[in-house]
């Protein structure tokens, strides 16, 4: 691109995202029992559960390794989010993440659709978030397994290691994406992972008579 007199101009840098760095474990029944408990007894609640629906979307740029933009829905609010995982084998993983707020997430879809995003993965996940001094702490339910998520700095992510006793818990270095991508089933395309859905009891009715 050049100016009116003919002189090029430079392209203008684009802003740096906000870096994400977080820990991922995986947990059993048990060891979300005594996480939880540990939380309580440093006087920490919870905040509300957290019903949420992930939409990953590919084409495009999309398809690049490590990129990925996701839809989610959650407790009637919506969130649109680009993330760009830095490469490494820690199990702190670092990641520039940009997200803003979507008053309508079907509009939302509708204007990915046009613009030839289509979704390639659909998970569904239960959320308790709990703040840690500095850091977030998540404990999640998918329909694949139980996990936590410390979400700080490097510092901060080790303090909240020690103070849940959670230093030897095993780390988990895939996404749920990526798990969902594993672990999920394809329906019409789609690669999803939901909950099962909840049986209603069948009521009897004693006749009157």
């Amino acid at each position: 691109m050049s100016l009116p007199d003919g002189r090029a101009t430079v392209p203008r840098p684009l802003a740096r995202m906000p870096i994400e760095i977080e820990k991922k474990y995986r947990l059993t029944k048990t060891q979300r029992r005594a996480i939880e408990q540990r939380l309580r007894e440093v006087s920490l609640l919870p905040g509300e559960l957290e019903h949420e629906e992930n939409t990953i979307y590919r084409g495009g740029v999309l398809e690049r390794p490590g990129c990925a933009l996701r839809l989610r829905r959650v407790n009637g609010r919506a969130k649109l989010t680009f993330k760009q995982r830095r490469p490494s084998k820690s199990a702190i993983k670092h990641q520039d993440e940009t997200e803003l707020a979507i008053a309508d997430a079907d509009a939302m879809a509708a204007i990915l659709a046009a613009l030839d995003f289509r979704p390639g993965l659909i998970y569904e996940k239960r959320r308790t978030r709990w703040h840690v001094g500095t850091a977030i702490v998540v404990i999640d339910e998918l329909p694949f397994g139980l996990f936590m998520e410390i979400e700080a700095s490097v510092r901060e992510i080790k303090r909240v290691e020690k103070l849940l006793s959670a230093e030897n818990l095993p780390a988990v270095m895939e996404t749920y994406p990526a798990l969902t991508r594993q672990l999920g089933e394809m329906n019409r395309g789609v690669i999803e992972a939901r909950f099962a859905p909840v049986r209603r009891r069948a009521t009897s009715r004693k006749g009157v008579g």
